[in-house]
């Protein structure tokens, strides 16, 4: 049985469920599947060897992956650039559905510019508008951005953009990238 590991970066929880989901869906195709925050791997360790393939995802906030994203790169890039077959980034700006596209999308090519690992396929998820999880500042900001984009500004909007049926197939396209090794 293959062996596929999660490592993800999440906030606020979005990208910590999207992860779960996406295990579920890769499980459902008689793989192996665990998942793990990377602040746990960081602390923790991985047992590399342990999985065939590697699949890592982290949202993006006020433009940005959070430094701990590019650090653990940085810190792991021989043994991604051996098992990652993937990365996907979670971001409100791909409610558009041109956005969900790599030429589209400035946040996947900044991770692509900036990061010490350079992953070969990439996907690109829709998140979430929470503003009453989120505090004053990250509530007005976030605000503000949505603002600019034509996005919700409604202090009290929680919309899930998240296309659940594609984070279903984006797990079936995982587990047919395992079957092309």
């Amino acid at each position: 049985m293959k062996s596929v590991l999660i490592l993800y970066f999440s906030r606020g929880g979005h990208t910590a469920r999207i992860s779960r989901h996406l295990m579920r869906s890769i499980a459902a195709e008689q793989c192996r599947c665990e998942m793990m925050d990377i602040k746990e791997a960081s602390k923790e360790g991985i047992d590399w060897d342990e999985w065939d393939a590697v699949v890592f995802g982290a949202c993006v906030l006020y433009g940005t992956y959070d430094k701990t994203v590019f650090e653990f790169c940085e810190q792991n890039k021989q043994q991604l650039s051996d098992k990652a077959i993937s990365f996907f980034s979670v971001n409100v700006v791909a409610r558009k559905p041109e956005k969900r596209q790599l030429e589209n999308n400035k946040y996947l090519q900044k991770f692509m510019a900036l990061s010490a690992w350079k992953p070969k396929d990439v996907k690109i998820i829709a998140g979430k508008v929470d503003y009453p999880s989120w505090g004053w500042l990250d509530k007005q900001m976030i605000r503000l951005i949505m603002k600019m984009t034509d996005g919700p500004t409604d202090p009290k909007a929680v919309i899930d953009y998240t296309d659940w049926d594609d984070v279903s197939a984006y797990g079936k396209h995982i587990v047919s990238l395992l079957d092309e090794d």
